[in-house]
């Protein structure tokens, strides 16, 4: 068994996590913000990994239960108010008064661990209402989908352009906000990047209701100028660390 130790942006860590597991890690420590270990088998396609990462420190690893190790790290956690986020291989009952998702912290991006996850779901709690309809836009693995659900909304909408996503999930439709039908939508949720966000500003505001609310993240506290200058009326900007959210509409 062989490691690599490999350096990333924290805008861009949840995105190489995605990719090792993809490429058949049999497990992950994120050993900062910037820097994680993937571990592979000794049959695994060094070359081929080292050519994709040429910058990557390579150790020779002991013969452990890298995967369990892995899956140690990443515990049930308390979001918010009123959720529960438990890994999927756990069992653990959901504590008086809150809601209990899985997750599976596979390909898709949203564990609930990184900041902005927690941002919009903790907007959710607070603006989601009994039969409203939501769209997440960039639904990963469905969490925040499922915490809509939860939440009462009558209809949730998920979509992905990521088709592994959507597999994942198990829930939604490949594609993104243009295939939804203009102000059906009382709430959006959309956990993506600036970039993305910038472009799909008109189609948010095109689905959404008239009053209807833009939960934005996956951007952080520098780029909130960038991204609320493309956005409807900016109600609301949160912060977590250096990650941020925004309350639009």
């Amino acid at each position: 068994m062989f490691s690599l130790e490999l350096d990333s942006d924290a805008d861009d860590r949840d995105l190489l996590i995605a990719e090792l597991w993809e490429l058949g890690s049999a497990g992950i420590v994120e050993l900062s913000d910037t820097r994680v270990r993937a571990f592979f088998e000794a049959a695994a396609d060094r070359a081929a990994l080292l050519a994709r990462y040429p910058h990557a420190a390579v150790r020779e690893e002991e013969h452990r239960d890298w995967v369990q190790e892995a899956r140690d790290l990443l515990q049930p956690m308390e979001v918010g108010r009123r959720f529960f986020l438990v890994p999927e291989w756990r069992d653990d009952p959901a504590p008086p008064g809150r809601f209990r998702i899985t997750v599976n912290p596979g390909l898709a991006f949203g564990t609930g661990v990184h900041e902005t996850t927690r941002l919009c779901l903790e907007a959710l709690e607070e603006l989601v209402q009994p039969g409203m309809t939501v769209l997440d836009v960039g639904t990963g693995s469905g969490i925040l989908a499922e915490a809509a659900r939860l939440l009462g909304a009558s209809r949730v909408i998920a979509c992905d352009i990521d088709e592994e996503a959507v597999r994942i999930a198990r829930q939604g439709f490949v594609g993104s906000a243009d295939a939804v039908r203009s102000a059906t939508v009382d709430l959006v949720v959309a956990n993506i990047s600036p970039e993305a966000m910038i472009a799909l500003a008109p189609e948010f505001a095109r689905v959404l209701r008239a009053g209807g609310t833009l939960v934005a993240s996956g951007f952080n506290a520098s780029e909130v100028e960038t991204v609320t200058a493309a956005l409807a009326t900016t109600r609301e900007v949160r912060q977590k660390g250096e990650w941020a959210a925004i309350v639009a509409g």
